[in-house]
């Protein structure tokens, strides 16, 4: 256990929650329909990294969109038009050589007013997994990041987080959970774990996402705040489920993770935003040793990624839809002709989004799943303050 993490006594825990519970509800927005990526054009607007994980240190090869449809690493059901972005489960890996799988970033941004939706029917897990649903700013980090949605090996909730220049904090959420690791967004402070909220619950991740059907994600990037919901499949909203062009959030309720605007102004700590999907393997956080034996035995590169393939049979990514909404009267999505970078910024080393920030991001996972060790503390509720 880091020396900065700090467990809260029980006589604590109720305070905080009736604090929390009192904090106003974040403001509603209207929003319309500005870009979906569904169906059989759904890979049409993203760039493949085409490298290895240099960014993460992970034992993993990101391929080509070429190589990726040409192995069904990425495709699109005929049947239920759902896209599949997988790690290989087929092919026996050698000693120092790395595991194909994928990484994707959206051509175009998303300024704030934005809010990305994405209905997921299966999310990757398994010993040395490390998926993300994510975005960040084309220059990190002074344009931020938005973790929605990321873990490892046989985690079982969901963390998210925000990564930014130094001065962004969590202030008065008001949000569901109460798991709590971190309040310091910057990249500068606790070794970049950016300031973290774990889903409490276990059905936002793993085994237990893709059990209960899964769920989609709500993610707010608006001026007021930031905001994250989490809906499983049996609770998604009508305006989510009947696919409507319209979202009017007052019908969502209380976000699982909020950063309001009173500690971090979004529009002096965040730019446009680019949509990725990946999934790496091993790596600084996955593969730290403390960690990865929190939820599996062995070696990771050893047992698994040069093991067999099997083991990467539960590694994939099954989406129904990747839906864009901009507030509504406004148009919040910058392709890459207006904003002035080339498209596909991501598909070579030299022009990764977030290639210095990235590989300084895994250093900060070691603190992270410590949370998953706090779960068990005062009756469930794990607490952590840095």
């Amino acid at each position: 256990m880091p020396s900065s993490w700090v467990p809260v006594s029980a006589s604590l825990v109720g305070p905080l929650i009736v604090a929390l519970a009192s904090v106003p509800s974040a403001s509603a927005t209207q929003y319309s329909l500005a870009k979906e990526y569904y169906g059989s054009t759904f890979f049409d607007d993203w760039t493949f990294y085409n490298y290895y994980d240099n960014l993460t240190n992970g034992d993993a090869i990101f391929v080509s969109a070429q190589t990726a449809f040409a192995d069904q690493l990425a495709y699109v059901d005929s049947t239920t038009s759902h896209a599949f972005i997988k790690v290989d489960n087929t092919t026996t890996v050698p000693y120092n050589d790395k595991r194909n799988t994928v990484r994707i970033t959206s051509n175009d941004s998303f300024a704030v007013g934005s809010l990305w939706v994405t209905d997921l029917y299966h999310v990757p897990y398994g010993c040395s997994v490390w998926p993300a649903w994510w975005s960040q700013a084309v220059q990190w980090p002074q344009g931020g990041e938005i973790d929605t949605f990321e873990g490892v090996n046989l985690q079982t909730n969901n963390q998210m987080s925000l990564h930014t220049e130094p001065g962004c904090t969590q202030v008065s959420p008001n949000e569901t959970s109460t798991l709590v690791t971190s309040t310091d967004c910057s990249y500068d402070a606790n070794e970049n774990q950016g300031c973290i909220v774990t889903d409490p619950s276990t059905a936002s991740f793993g085994s237990g996402f893709s059990t209960a059907g899964g769920g989609a994600f709500v993610t707010e990037f608006a001026t007021s705040g930031i905001s994250v919901w989490f809906f499983p499949r049996s609770q998604i909203p009508s305006s989510l489920s009947s696919n409507s062009s319209t979202i009017d959030t007052t019908t969502f309720g209380v976000p699982v993770g909020n950063w309001p605007s009173t500690g971090c102004n979004v529009q002096e700590y965040f730019q446009p935003q680019q949509l990725i999907f990946d999934i790496t393997l091993c790596g600084d956080f996955a593969g730290n040793a403390a960690i990865f034996n929190q939820t599996c035995s062995g070696v990771c590169y050893n047992d698994y990624v040069i093991g067999s393939p099997s083991n990467y049979d539960n590694a994939y990514f099954e989406v129904g839809y990747v839906r864009v909404f901009s507030t509504e009267g406004s148009s919040t999505v910058v392709s890459p002709s207006t904003s002035g970078s080339a498209a596909g910024t991501s598909a070579s080393p030299t022009g990764a989004p977030g290639t210095s920030g990235n590989s300084a991001k895994g250093l900060r996972e070691w603190y992270t799943l410590v949370l998953a060790s706090g779960f068990a503390l005062i009756g469930g509720l794990g607490v952590a303050l840095l």
